[in-house]
């Protein structure tokens, strides 16, 4: 029978599957980014959403190459539930799976996971960090291509779209989930 594990069960998961602490915080970030937004969007199943983003990278560090593809066979394994399965894989849709975003959750996903690493990486460049980050300074980063280009700006475009906001909203909102308190 299959099950949904809560965010701390999906915490504990993540870290036997990634053992770089670079990866593990970013789950954790994304985790936290998804309950953020679970508040306003989902509020009944903020869990779920915390979960899913704990979980959206448990293959990368293991199988880099065959992303989103070993998390199905690894979740299917652990008899993790089919819908947080679709959830998780998703988020690779047209860079590394084929799986598409269907529901608003898994769309967020899309949107943020690259959304907080470029974030992120604008926050190591401010001596305050996130502390008073405005969006105007994220665009200007968002703009530079060459500052954290690992960070897919079409795909993040793409996400924003998806979730039928306008980027600096969604930018907004990412900045104010990274800087809520647990």
């Amino acid at each position: 029978m299959s099950y949904i594990p809560s965010p701390k069960q999906a915490e504990e998961l993540i870290k036997q599957y990634n053992k770089e602490p670079f990866h593990i915080q970013h789950a954790q970030t994304v985790s936290k980014v998804m309950g953020e937004f679970a508040k306003e969007y989902d509020p009944d199943h903020a869990d779920f959403w915390r979960t899913v983003g704990m979980l959206h990278d448990i293959d990368f560090e293991l199988y880099p190459e065959q992303h989103c593809v070993k998390a199905r066979e690894i979740l299917r394994d652990l008899d993790i539930d089919e819908d947080l399965i679709h959830a998780v894989i998703s988020h690779g849709y047209g860079i590394c799976i084929d799986v598409e975003p269907e529901k608003y959750m898994e769309k967020v996903l899309f949107a943020c996971d690259e959304l907080t690493g470029l974030i992120g990486a604008a926050a190591l460049m401010r001596p305050t960090g996130l502390e008073g980050m405005e969006v105007k300074s994220v665009m200007k980063k968002f703009k530079d291509k060459k500052f954290a280009a690992g960070c897919s700006r079409d795909v993040i475009r793409k996400g924003a779209e998806m979730m039928g906001i306008e980027l600096p909203e969604l930018i907004d909102k990412t900045i104010r989930a990274m800087q809520a308190e647990c």
